[in-house]
């Protein structure tokens, strides 16, 4: 089978408030932030198209998947709300599943955007090993932050918001590229801010637009320094610098959810119009069929690569034996699997 890996987002009014204490659990957020991030919620019924978005993606796999021949059961498991991971790992193992293919909806890697993802997957299959008789394997399918499908969606959605603005202003439009904003130590632990990089200049060039890359979103303790500029700082900054028109395009994620709703067409557009600049806001990958079909390649290309056999586990190299190394002889240097 699939299993997709999804955030979640909260379906009604009341969903708001227990969607995020699943959210920021662990966390030290003031009470007075959580409201302010309820607010932005309920500005739009309380409902994220998240999860609709994502159930879309996943019929538009399964649908892909069979016409190529291999009729796979795809599943959508969710970190923080219905469908939760640990129901969907269950029904999986009730339906007969015991080894699946993993597709995390993020594209770029961080312990926050991937990593957390496989840890909140382990604990539900830990979940489901205290309550069935088995697991389910994950197989992850290979980066595709720079996929030629995930690149050509973004552009064509890029394209088609340069379409939108004034035609005196196309031609000086630059594209703002924003992604989730993360801690610093954090970026320095892995290849997220390089990983944005290349696939915004990978978009910028097919279209052949001058670009930038932002953030937005940012949280945590205001003295922690976190990936920047703000994509409001920057908006500000660039207008008084001569910047024309903008292209705003949410390249970091795949859903158009409340964070992109909100952040963008509610906060960036309102300093874009207190400015007079003329602004388009490209949408997310969604379920265009371009990504459609570029979740379809990554997950065939899973299948044929692990059809005769399973992956071998990473583990680490064995200690050298203490008693070894108190006489004097050198450890073993052969390398280990």
């Amino acid at each position: 089978a699939v299993l997709i890996v999804s955030f979640g987002g909260p379906q009604g009014m009341d969903d708001i408030r227990p969607f995020l204490a699943n959210v920021l659990r662990g966390r030290r957020v003031s009470p007075e932030r959580v409201e302010e991030v309820a607010h932005h919620y309920e500005r739009f019924g309380g409902v994220s198209p998240l999860t609709t978005l994502t159930m879309q993606q996943a019929e538009g796999l399964r649908t892909r998947l069979a016409e190529t021949g291999e009729s796979l059961p795809v599943y959508v498991g969710m970190r923080n709300w219905h469908p939760y991971l640990a129901d969907t790992l269950r029904q999986m193992y009730d339906d007969g599943v015991r080894r699946a293919i993993g597709f995390i909806t993020s594209a770029f890697h961080s312990y926050s955007g991937c990593q957390q993802y496989r840890e909140n997957v382990e604990a539900a299959r830990s979940e489901l090993r205290a309550t069935r008789p088995g697991d389910i394997e994950i197989t992850y399918v290979s980066s595709w932050f720079d996929h030629p499908g995930f690149i050509g969606t973004n552009a064509a959605h890029v394209a088609a918001a340069l379409e939108t603005l004034p035609p005196a202003v196309v031609g000086q439009a630059r594209i703002i590229f924003t992604a989730h904003s993360i801690p610093e130590s954090m970026a320095e632990r892995s290849q997220y801010r390089e990983q944005l990089h290349h696939a915004s200049k990978a978009v910028a060039e097919r279209l052949g637009c001058d670009w930038v890359l932002v953030y937005q979103s940012r949280s945590g303790r205001p003295e922690d320094p976190w990936l920047g500029p703000d994509i409001c700082d920057y908006l500000k900054t660039a207008h008084a610098a001569g910047l024309r028109a903008a292209v705003i395009c949410p390249i970091g994620f795949v859903c158009d959810h409340i964070e992109v709703l909100y952040d963008l067409d509610d906060e960036a557009a309102g300093v874009c119009r207190a400015l007079g600049l003329p602004m388009a806001r490209a949408a997310s990958a969604n379920a265009d069929p371009q990504f459609l079909d570029m979740m379809a390649d990554v997950v065939l290309r899973t299948v044929r690569r692990y059809r005769t056999g399973r992956p071998l586990p990473l583990v680490p190299l064995p200690k050298p034996a203490s008693d070894a190394t108190q006489s004097g002889s050198r450890p073993s240097r052969r390398p280990g699997i």
